[in-house]
């Protein structure tokens, strides 16, 4: 029993498995430079994440004053009109 050659006729050289070998460097070296695009923008998307975040942040800290003030000046004026009426009704 013989073996067969599973190419058959075809015979690969050196010369072809280095020009493969060269054809994938450059392919890798195409996907590592859009790699490191995406990881860039990446970055910067992160960044502009946080700094969102950071201004929302603020502007929730600003607002929360806004109601409690308004609070305050109902509670005054309520106790002004007590005030206001007891004076009128005692004199």
């Amino acid at each position: 029993m013989t073996q067969l050659d599973p190419l058959g006729p075809v015979t690969i050289g050196a010369r072809e498995i280095y020009d493969q070998l060269l054809q994938t460097d450059r392919k890798i070296d195409g996907v590592r430079g859009e790699v490191a695009q995406v990881a860039q923008a990446h970055g910067e998307l992160v960044k502009d994440a946080a700094d969102h975040e950071a201004r929302i942040r603020a502007l929730e800290r600003s607002r929360w004053p806004l109601p409690s003030l308004a609070a305050v000046v109902s509670i005054i004026s309520v106790v002004l009109a007590v005030i206001s009426f007891i004076a009128t009704r005692g004199a």
